[in-house]
Parts: C-alpha cells; structure tokens; sequence
C-alpha cells in the first residue's frame, strides 16, 4: 500500500538512498532539508521542504499525513553556523512536530555508544536526542552506526585522498582503536525494513568487518595501491597535521573531539552485524576513484 514517508535530507548522503528505497516500494515520499537549492536527484519525486525550526506550526503543517520519519539530520562538529546544542533543540521540535502531524512511527540516525554522561558533544547529544524521541511515545526504531561508507563517504575516501598524498600516514597513538564500517545501501536497507515495523528497537548498525585504524589505513593503501609506512605519532600532534589540512582544504579534516572519541574506541560495538557488504570489497570495486577528490564536509553544507 503506497503511504507517504518523510526523509530528512533526502538530497544529501544516507537520506538519498533510503529515499530511492522509498520510491522503489511505491510509497510517496518529502524531505525535509536545510538545503533546498540543492540539485534534485529524483527529478521532482521528491518534493522538498524547509524545516522551519522556528516556526513549528509551519513543520507540523508538512509532516500531517506522514506515516513514518527517517530522520538522518545532524551536525558533525560545533561552528559559527551550527552547533550540537541547536541540533538537539531543533530534533526535539522536529520529534514534537512529528507527534503533533500523527506520524506512526519514526526510524532514527544516531551514533555508536551515545551516552548522557559523555564528555564529547557529539555523544552527548546524540543521547540526549534519543531521549527525547523515546518521550514522545511514538514508536521508533534507533540504528546506531559508527562509520557509514559509500560513493559520497568523507571518512573513508579521505583517508584514501591522504595515502594518495602523502609519503607517510600517522596515526594517533597506538593505533589500535576499532572501526566497523556499515555500507550505505546496506544502512539504508535496514532503515527502510525498520520502517514497515512497530516494535521499538535499538540496533548497533555494523558492518560484518572490524579493522584497528592501522589496519584500515594499510589495507586501503595496499588496495588502492598506495601502500605507505604507517607510524604511531603523539596524538596532540597528529590533530595539528589534521587541523593544518583542514586549512589547506578550508574545511574541518577531523576534531580533537573526534580523535578522541576514536581513540575511545567509540566506533566499536560488540555486536552481531546488520550489513553484509564488506568494505574491502567495495573498496576493491572502487579502488580507481577511491581519494582521487577531497570530499569536503564544510563544502556540502554550503
């Protein structure tokens, strides 16, 4: 039966190919996006909306008849145009606004081992939305990646971009912190599925390969033929090389806050996988364009 389903950020990364889903299965589908003069990929299919943080009237207005949000709206990194705080306060309006329209049921983007007590921002509020989605009484399905790797990836291409360019890799300390990478489609399979359920649901979404970040830098480099010596440097250190090319790119390469949740091994969960696409694999299939461009964080939201 064709129903109408709401994605944030449809025409950006993960939001895309749940929306393809989406329109595959029949049902109508709107975005809800900061970000409506971007290209359309779906040739009018999907009608794009503003979010209307500030007028949530105008957001329950765009949300009646909907029967289920896949939400994928966040923020990286705190900055002048954009902080954790804002994105909390504007998922609980999104989420109240949700409630108000009467949509069924709401599939959720958070992140690997969020926690109210974290000392990162990042964690911290991606606890404190989950929170507030499980006080609204809708039902809810919370899929927890770590790492989300596709065509459109920042972290792993940008790590290809590096060994493409340099000499040597450093890596924050030992090394030895873990990393599951989930495919996007794979993600966006399981979004969809939890979709057409009504139990509610917290699941770890992992990809069924676990790499130490030394090993997931030697094994790109080995597949896209780049192999390079891979060194242990001081951490404060290693931020500053990322914080200097994030000046050369005029973007944010990584934040302290993320080499430290990283060497946390945050992006690590014991858990059984939800995806079936290995990266190595994918990799492979890709290895010729894989880090040939910079994938910019600060490019796309602009």
């Amino acid at each position: 039966m064709s129903e109408l389903h709401a994605v944030t950020g449809a025409f950006g990364y993960t939001g895309k190919y749940i929306a393809q889903r989406l329109l595959a299965r029949g049902h109508h589908v709107i975005t809800l996006t900061n970000s409506t003069h971007k290209p359309d990929p779906f040739h009018g299919q999907v009608r794009a909306y503003p979010f209307h943080w500030d007028q949530p009237d105008r957001l329950v207005a765009t949300l009646r008849g909907v029967t289920v949000l896949y939400n994928t709206y966040w923020v990286r990194f705190n900055y002048k145009t954009f902080t954790f705080d804002q994105a909390v306060r504007n998922s609980r309006t999104l989420f109240e606004a949700a409630r108000a329209a009467g949509v069924e049921r709401i599939v959720h983007t958070s992140i690997l081992n969020p926690s109210l007590d974290s000392p990162y921002g990042y964690y911290r509020g991606k606890a404190q939305v989950e929170e507030a989605l499980k006080s609204t009484g809708i039902s809810y399905a919370i899929l927890r990646p770590g790492v989300i790797f596709g065509p459109e990836d920042i972290l792993i291409n940008n790590i290809a971009w590096a060994l493409r360019r340099f000499p040597i890799i450093g890596v924050f300390g030992d090394g030895h912190y873990r990393l599951q990478p989930i495919y996007v489609e794979d993600f966006a399979d399981l979004a969809v599925a939890q979709g057409e359920a009504r139990e509610n649901v917290i699941i770890d979404a992992i990809g069924p390969e676990t790499f130490t970040y030394r090993e997931l830098v030697r094994t790109l480099g080995e597949i896209i033929g780049k192999p390079r010596p891979i060194i242990s440097v001081p951490p404060r250190l290693g931020y500053m090389v990322a914080w200097a090319i994030g000046k050369w790119q005029r973007d944010v390469f990584l934040t302290w806050e993320e080499v430290q949740a990283l060497m946390d091994d945050l992006l690590y969960a014991d858990a059984p996988p939800a995806g079936t696409t290995r990266l190595t694999d994918w990799a492979r299939t890709h290895a010729h364009d894989l880090g040939r461009a910079y994938a910019s964080e600060l490019g796309r939201r602009k």
